[in-house]
């Protein structure tokens, strides 16, 4: 057995500590309000009387979560559709980079997907700025949640980032359990996919061989997930044009709003695509090159496996024409789906304050839904040319 008595301040809870928390967590009000609405075929105190009976993480997984997730998907979402799942081996446990689009639909959608396929469910790296109350806390941690800690001094960071790379690192060679993990730090604000190099340099820390030998034992499987209508796409936009003027700071609450706001905004067709596993070959490549350029192709090949499997809806193509003037995409949708977004968008803008640029707002809306088709064209642009455009 993996002795993880070191991680105890950013590992989920255990069994027997997910159950302590979760009987606790069935004593508060809110919980009666969500069963009731969640769950409304069954009794008042369901989820109260679930909560105080559950013995393991899984059977909270099995019992509420994957309940709670497909309400959402029945309720937010017009269709949901996945492919690429014979690309995990169920056999391998594997760090799953994932573009990032909203807090908590992403790994959960992710995690239903698992399930549903029989592949046991991975741990979740989230940031403590969520975790904003005790029963926030519960909940999260009894979700196999790690803790990523953000906003302390640059030394507390780098010992931060190396306990969890090593807790990355031994749950996957250990065969102990498999990881999910945004492939940025934060939700991706102008519909730009990208990792960070910073985060492959925090996964390559806790290495204790070559770099070739440190990356192919991650087991690394990029996934990427496509929103018709964006979570949360009006306060993004918002964010984006505030911080244009000054450093955006986030009022009291605004972590939990977005959380809120993710779930239950209609969503309209979701789809969550599971590339291939980066080869040895690519890891090959990079460990060629020096210093930051191998953690460069190691981004690249990440990056390209997300833009391939992200999802073009009509609202990226309309999006992309009215930004830029033009018809290009014109035969992917019809009039009326222009109309629809058109009165949609302005009807986001009109639920933000008044003093905040309209032109400036709409634009950033608009990047948010025409960047991936962007994206996809400099995939294609960098393939005809042979040169590196992501």
């Amino acid at each position: 057995m993996v002795d993880l008595t070191e991680f105890e301040s950013i590992s989920p809870y255990t069994d027997e500590q997910a159950s302590e928390a979760l009987g606790k967590l069935a004593e508060y009000p809110v919980v009666g309000q969500a069963s009731q609405y969640f769950f409304p075929e069954e009794s008042p105190d369901f989820l109260k009387n679930v909560l105080k009976q559950i013995k393991t993480i899984d059977e909270f997984q099995i019992l509420v979560m994957q309940r709670f997730v497909r309400w959402v998907l029945d309720h937010t979402a017009k269709n949901f559709s996945y492919d690429g799942i014979s690309n995990i081996d169920p056999s391998k446990k594997f760090l799953a980079l994932s573009n990032h689009r909203d807090i908590i639909m992403d790994p959960a959608i992710t995690q239903l997907v698992l399930y549903t396929n029989g592949i046991p469910m991975t741990e979740i790296a989230v940031g403590d700025n969520l975790i904003t109350n005790e029963a926030i806390e519960y909940l999260i941690r009894s979700n196999r949640m790690i803790k990523v800690v953000r906003g302390i001094s640059a030394r507390e960071l780098y010992l931060s980032s190396q306990m969890l790379s090593k807790y990355i690192r031994l749950n996957i060679t250990e065969q102990r359990s498999s990881i999910w993990l945004a492939q940025r730090q934060g939700r991706t604000k102008n519909g730009y996919d990208v990792t960070e190099q910073g985060l492959l340099k925090m996964l390559d820390m806790s290495g204790t061989s070559d770099f070739q030998a440190n990356f192919e034992a991650l087991n690394i499987i990029p996934m990427s997930i496509s929103y018709e209508y964006e979570p949360c796409d009006i306060l993004k936009a918002r964010e984006s044009v505030i911080s244009r003027k000054h450093k955006y700071v986030k009022a009291e609450g605004e972590d939990f709003n977005s959380i809120m706001v993710g779930i239950m905004q209609q969503k309209g067709n979701i789809h969550l695509n599971i590339g291939k596993p980066l080869t040895s070959e690519e890891i090959a490549a990079a460990a060629k090159c020096d210093k930051n350029d191998r953690y460069q192709l190691i981004r690249h090949a990440v990056d390209i496996r997300v833009i391939e499997g992200y999802k073009l809806w009509k609202t990226n193509y309309v999006a992309y024409d009215i930004l830029n003037h033009s018809y290009r995409y014109s035969h992917m949708y019809e009039i009326a789906d222009v109309e629809n977004f058109v009165a949609y968008m302005e009807k986001q803008l009109d639920s933000v304050e008044q003093s905040l640029n309209r032109d400036d707002l709409r634009k950033h809306f608009l990047e948010i839904y025409a960047n991936p088709v962007v994206a996809k064209e400099l995939l294609e642009k960098e393939r005809a040319t042979g040169g590196l455009l992501l």
